[in-house]
């Protein structure tokens, strides 16, 4: 294994095999064993689940790489592997140093023992001496915030006291890996704060870090890299905002993100579409002169939604075609695609969406992000409770939505992301979500910092 590389695996397998009934199992341990001494083929008694297949992937020392994928889709098991608590099928794996992991809630602790004594026990399987824990217990027991209950049974202690104790002595030992598979989800967000603290603090002392969670937010922030596993399979890695898109595409998509619908007439979206599309333009034309241009420019209904100027040509598109976002009008205060907005302007963001098939239920989505990924604000019609032309939209017909927001934005690049959708019983079907398609820039007179201009205010007053 290469020197700067703390984690190595290589085609790595994982298969179970599962057994429809106990007699099964025993057959299984008997039965092929008799037939291979007198010259038969052997006959197998299960049947086979594999749970990764043939993963490769390579983690070098100090780097923070996210793992993101469906539940079920094999993460934990490989978390396991790494650490060694199971083997894998075929394949080899790699690890450099110390590793420290969080991959179930409480795993490692005795139930029966106090806190302090789970905290030597663990540091003490960890590799450290009774001196180094002596050295580090007063670290872990503030770290762990849990009182008096350090003295307590752990059996005894709360799903959050839990995994604080269980956190603070991983992290307090100075891994060269540490590894945490959904464990930050328990604590509340003060603790999770400090966690993160911690975790940038490690990195920043050399320690790779291996996190699995379903909070893209949290992957893209504290991650230089991202992986998604589906079905046993690696199927993409790199930057993280690029593959915490593509997990939405799975999470929220029905197979594939790019897949027809059954029985259907639309074509999946594909990047850089631009078909004429007959129109019905709806509602009515505005007074301002702004968006009746912009209504009269739809009657072409061409899709020129990549053609304005405040197109990301790197945005994510996809779904399944049904309804297709053609054309949009960013606009502040009677100017069209500006180039910066200043905070504290109202901001006017008009959506053309065509509908190639008759769709009960539509859900019109936006969400404004960070360039680094991070969710300003977002809603949904249905989240809204806005009521999407009687529920009910006409084969053919071209609808125009209005979003319009107040920009209290600091400084900085920001990204628009729209989705048209609908409901079918309780599942939501995607026809055109655009991740980043839409990019801004916001000037401010520096008077804040932060994310968002909250118009705090400071004054004095005279004690009486």
């Amino acid at each position: 294994m290469s020197s700067d590389l703390a984690i190595s695996v290589n085609r790595a397998t994982k298969c179970y095999h599962i057994y429809d009934r106990p007699q099964d199992r025993l057959k299984q341990s008997i039965v092929p064993r008799l037939q291979r001494a007198i010259g038969r083929p052997p006959k197998t008694y299960f049947r086979e689940f594999w749970a990764l297949k043939e993963i490769s992937l390579a983690v070098k020392k100090g780097e923070t790489v996210g793992i993101v994928g469906k539940n079920g889709s094999g993460k934990s098991t490989l978390l396991q592997m790494i650490c060694g608590t199971l083997t894998p099928t075929t394949g080899e794996i790699h690890t450099e140093g110390r590793v420290a992991a969080l991959l179930e809630l409480g795993s490692g602790f005795n139930p029966d023992f106090t806190g302090k004594e789970n905290v030597y026990m663990n540091a003490s399987l960890l590799g450290l001496s009774k001196d180094e824990i002596d050295r580090s217990f007063s670290q872990i027991t503030d770290f762990a915030d849990i009182g008096d209950f350090i003295h307590e049974p752990v059996k005894t202690y709360s799903s959050g006291m839990l995994v604080r104790l269980a956190f603070a002595v991983q992290s307090q030992v100075n891994p060269d890996i540490l590894i945490v598979d959904e464990a930050l989800a328990v604590g509340d967000a003060k603790f999770q704060a400090k966690c993160f603290e911690r975790l940038k603090r490690l990195k920043e002392n050399g320690t790779s870090i291996l996190l699995v969670t379903h909070s893209t937010e949290q992957i893209v922030t504290h991650c230089n890299r991202a992986i998604l596993i589906n079905e046993g399979s690696l199927i993409d890695a790199g930057d993280p905002k690029k593959v915490t898109n593509r997990y939405l595409d799975l999470l929220f998509g029905k197979s594939s993100p790019k897949q027809q619908a059954p029985n259907s007439n639309s074509s999946p979206i594909e990047p850089g579409d631009t078909e004429a599309m007959p129109s019905s333009v709806s509602p009515a034309e505005t007074p301002d002169s702004l968006f009746a241009t912009f209504m009269r420019e739809l009657q072409s209904a061409q899709d020129i939604f990549s053609q304005r100027a405040n197109y990301n040509k790197h945005e994510y598109r996809w779904g399944d075609g049904k309804a297709r976002l053609f054309d949009f009008l960013l606009s502040c205060e009677n100017s069209a695609y500006p180039t910066s907005i200043e905070t504290g302007k109202s901001v006017d963001l008009m959506l053309a969406v065509h509908y190639a098939e008759e769709m009960r239920h539509p859900i019109v989505g936006i969400t404004i992000k960070t360039k680094e990924g991070i969710t300003v604000s977002g809603t949904n019609s249905e989240l809204s409770a806005f009521e999407v032309q009687n529920d009910e939209v006409q084969l053919g017909k071209t609808i125009v939505y209005h979003v319009k927001f107040k920009c209290h934005l600091a400084s900085g690049d920001y990204f628009i992301s729209i989705g048209i959708a609908s409901r079918e019983n309780s599942d939501i079907v995607p026809h055109d979500r655009r991740y980043d398609s839409i990019h801004f820039q916001v000037s401010s007179d520096q008077s804040h910092y932060g994310l968002v201009d909250l118009g705090i205010e400071m004054s004095t007053m005279e004690p009486m």
